[in-house]
């Protein structure tokens, strides 16, 4: 809370000091469209004789902030249209419009194409492996997050079921809490089960970010193989974009994103959406079991009948833009909450029929924004804490079979032993990031994240065994430091620094202990061609233990306190080509190479415990993994309505720990391992999708169009132990079959988007389908969707 309450502080001496020193601005917003009423997307627009300038969203709008008072000649570039120019005089403190209609030019698109580049083709010109998902056109689906990023090269997204079920993203090899995932650049490791991206919806982001290997200095990570960045944005000042989508297994979900704004810059802003499913999909149970494990009398195939989920959220933020001091000054409120039923565990030969899991998310936050606080220097500061519960309940004295008929039994609770843990993983967090621009082409940077963690338990059943599970306490610290210089579509260098320090406390004796760690890395692209880019980066990175590594989370992971920090030379290749043929065909190809070498690689091993504990999973260190691979992207697309596109992907880890452990005697088994130079087991190794999408305009009424869509996943089979374990013909080896699923998609949008209506298919084959060994995913489903738009700029 100090560390809350200085930054407020900072803040306000902040504002005090610069407020008198700062030229008092103004606002330009509108809306572009074509002769047709069309939206134009990706335009640009800029104040000529100035550095002021946007780009048009996926619905025409564009914004200029900040604006000092003066007279401009405002400019429109767009692809194939004619160019534009008007005048207008900006008043301090007023909010000045223009909106533009443009014509039709197929002559002049040689000369605009390079001009006009939207939000994630700027992100992805990084000299990082950086892939950027537009998903604003994803909007009128019924993806979450995890769906989207399904679809980016090198990303793989495995989950254990249906809607809520535990997810595991694979990235480039690296895969788990090697992943950091992030919020407006705000890491997402405090907000507990209730807000996760498979449970938050497409249309909460913008654009999403996936950051391979290297990771940028400002997002202020330990992360080893990666960062997934959701950048919600400020789209809009004064608009309602509602969704709700209802299909098979009787799913709902449901979204509302809306903005209210004073002419003065106060804004309410409001985030809230909602999932529910029964998941009650058919599984096969030839498939999930050993054949000797089913009776010749029961079903083949049976509903599961256990597995509801549901989980609610809301996001207020209120505050005020636009400001010479500030451009967002937010105070926000994050709620949610979450109930899972579980029906299995790890493996299916375990069935439950009550065991659940319920948790809740509190989270009241700050943010402060400020671009040019002095001239070249901008300011962002966050703050969150989390004061939400996790529990897990298992009481019930009774044993289910897959028939989920109930048997009593004399023991409390499904699982051996049972139990009702109340827990409260309050975490906080405290983010400051410094930028200054030296010169037209030089930057500095400092950032810098801190957060707190702090466990406290409540043994619902036996209050008594309070005393022997103490709080549990982890802070860690990531300072940044980065240097940039940059000529734009020349070539770019970035240089960074990060200094991570942990400490942990656990016990009623407070035994405490202290990690260091320095890591670097650098960036650099280079343009051959205006439409050719190659970039290559390099980190040395480090990552600190999670808390739930160390400590446990009380369900199925033992805690491991004696865990050392990973840390691993990162290297990525990469190109970018874009070019066209005969002026309607364009392709873009994407290709990037890598290499990983990790040393005290943390992994996840079955616990070598006794009952109960013999089937929890407990996090450990290898000496030494190595990773290569490439992942590449193709697409083309046809005047403005076919797009196509394909990935493919290959990441193969190998064990490079030559001698095993032995726990007992607390050393090294003589000789050679037998698993030393094998492929890491459980991680898919070569996949890839495929998509093709077909847009007609105006069909029926002007400013209707439809879309139809059509999507190929792709996942070679791979084993889930050692390959050099048993023999690779013997049906008693597991692994993880081949995976083939076709999706297609239908959506109807009038009145140039306000209405939406869209139709999907998943698994239109039908065909079993699993992320995870004998965990069947859900069937071929059916989705409707219903879309709802309105921008007050757009009237």
């Amino acid at each position: 809370m100090q560390i809350k309450n200085f930054l407020l502080l900072g803040i306000l001496c902040t504002n005090v000091f610069f407020s008198k020193a700062q030229t008092e601005q103004a606002n330009l917003s509108g809306r572009l469209t074509g002769s047709a009423g069309e939206p134009i997307v990706a335009a640009t627009i800029k104040l000529q004789n100035s550095k002021y300038g946007a780009v048009s969203d996926h619905n025409g709008n564009y914004v200029i902030r900040n604006v000092k008072s003066a007279i401009y000649i405002v400019q429109v570039n767009a692809v194939g249209f004619k160019s534009q120019k008007r005048e207008i005089k900006l008043v301090t403190g007023e909010n000045g419009g223009i909106n533009f209609t443009l014509t039709e030019n197929v002559q002049q698109m040689e000369t605009v194409s390079v001009i006009g580049r939207t939000k994630p083709q700027e992100v992805n010109r990084q000299a990082f492996n950086v892939t950027a998902i537009d998903a604003t056109k994803l909007y009128n689906t019924t993806l979450d997050i995890s769906g989207a990023l399904d679809r980016v090269a090198g990303v793989r997204v495995r989950e254990s079921g249906g809607v809520g079920s535990n997810f595991n993203v694979s990235l480039n090899g690296f895969s788990g809490r090697h992943i950091r995932y992030f919020i407006d650049g705000i890491p997402m490791d405090n907000m507990g089960s209730s807000f996760q991206i498979n449970n938050i919806p497409i249309n909460v982001a913008e654009r999403v970010e996936v950051y391979k290997g290297v990771v940028p200095m400002w997002l202020g990570s330990d992360a080893l193989g990666g960062a997934i960045n959701i950048v919600t944005g400020n789209r809009h000042r004064n608009y309602v974009d509602a969704s709700y989508s209802y299909g098979s297994f009787n799913t709902h979900r449901s979204v509302l994103n809306a903005a209210a704004t004073s002419e003065s810059g106060f804004t309410v802003q409001l985030s809230a959406f909602q999932n529910y499913s029964d998941n009650n999909y058919k599984t096969n149970l030839k498939t999930l079991l050993q054949n000797n494990m089913v009776p010749e009398k029961k079903a083949a195939t049976v509903k599961r009948f256990h597995d509801t989920y549901h989980n609610e959220t809301l996001i207020a933020n209120v505050g005020v833009i636009g400001k010479s001091w500030a451009d967002n000054l937010l105070i926000g409120m994050t709620l949610g909450q979450n109930y899972k039923e579980m029906q299995t565990a790890a493996r299916p030969e375990s069935v439950f029929g009550q065991l659940h899991r319920r948790g809740n998310i509190v989270m009241p936050s700050l943010k402060y924004k400020k671009t040019d606080l002095i001239p070249g220097l901008d300011i962002t500061l966050n703050a969150n804490y989390n004061l939400g519960y996790e529990t897990t309940v298992d009481t019930a004295r009774a044993k289910y079979d897959w028939d989920g008929i109930r048997d009593p039994k004399v023991t409390m609770g499904e699982r051996d032993g049972g139990g009702h843990i109340e827990y409260r993983n309050n975490n906080g967090l405290a983010t400051a990031m410094l930028s200054y621009k030296l010169t037209e082409h030089q930057s500095v940077a400092v950032n810098n994240v801190f957060s707190t963690f702090d466990r406290k338990s409540n043994n619902l059943l036996f209050p008594e065994n309070n005393v022997l599970d103490p709080a549990k306490k982890m802070d860690k610290n990531v300072l940044g430091f980065g240097y940039s210089y940059a000529v734009d579509s020349k070539w770019s260098l970035n240089v960074f620094g990060k200094y991570i320090m942990l400490k942990s406390e656990v016990g009623s004796l407070k035994q405490k202990k202290t990690d260091h760690k320095l890591g670097y890395g650098t960036a650099l692209s280079y343009y051959i061609k205006p439409d050719l880019q190659i970039k290559a980066s390099y980190e040395l990175t480090n990552r600190m233990p999670e808390a739930n590594e160390i400590f446990g989370n009380l369900e199925n992971e033992e805690p491991n306190p004696l865990l050392k920090p990973e840390k691993s030379d990162n290297f990525n290749l990469g190109v970018i080509y874009g070019f066209k043929v005969n002026e309607v065909n364009r392709f873009s190809i994407t290709a990037n190479a890598i290499y990983r070498y990790s040393q005290d690689f943390i992994w996840s091993r079955m616990f070598g415990g006794t009952s109960p504990r013999q089937n929890n999973t407990i996090s450990d260190n290898r000496d030494g993994v190595r990773t290569t691979g490439f992942d590449t992207e193709i697409r083309y697309s046809y005047k403005n309505w076919l797009s196509a596109g394909a990935t493919v992907s290959y990441q193969m880890l190998r064990n490079l720990q030559k001698h095993d452990w032995d726990a007992d005697l607390k050393q090294y088994y003589p000789g050679v391992s037998f698993t030393y130079l094998d492929q890491m087991p459980n991680i898919p190794y070569l996949f890839g999708n495929t998509d093709v999408s077909a847009s007609f305009r105006n069909i029926f009424k002007k400013g209707n169009n439809l879309t139809v869509g059509y999507n190929l996943i792709y996942v070679e089979s791979f084993w889930l132990v050692w390959p050099s374990f048993g023999n690779p013909t013997s049906e008693t080896k597991k692994g993880i079959p081949t995976q083939l699923q076709h999706d297609v998609n239908f959506v109807y949008s009038m009145k140039n988007g306000r209405y939406n209506i869209s139709m999907e298919a998943r698994n239109l084959a039908d065909k079993p389908v699993f992320d995870n060994f004998a965990l069947q995913k859900p069937g071929r489903g059916f989705y409707l969707n219903f879309r709802y738009f309105i921008n007050k700029s757009q009237q």
